[in-house]
C-alpha cells in the first residue's frame, strides 16, 4: 500500500491479490482496534468526497490511465 498527499487529498495505492476482498477487508478493519484508533484520528484531517454516501471515506475510483 502507499498513500501520497497534496493539499487536503489523501490518494491511496493497493497492490493486492486477485482474491482480494472490499467486503472482508472491511470487516477485519472495523474489528481491528488499531485501525479503528487511526481511522478516528484522519477523520480530523480527512474530508469526504461531495458524492460519498453518508460516513463513507473510502470511494473506488475509475482507472483512467495506465502505461506498460
Amino acid at each position: 500500500m502507499q498513500i501520497y498527499r497534496t493539499g487536503n487529498r489523501l490518494f491511496m495505492i493497493m497492490d493486492t491479490a486477485d482474491e482480494f476482498d472490499f467486503g472482508r477487508k472491511a470487516a477485519n478493519d472495523a474489528s481491528n482496534v488499531d485501525v479503528q484508533e487511526w481511522e478516528r484520528l484522519m477523520w480530523k484531517f480527512q474530508q469526504p468526497l461531495q458524492w460519498a454516501k453518508p460516513g463513507e471515506k473510502w470511494v473506488l475510483m475509475d482507472k483512467i490511465f495506465q502505461l506498460g
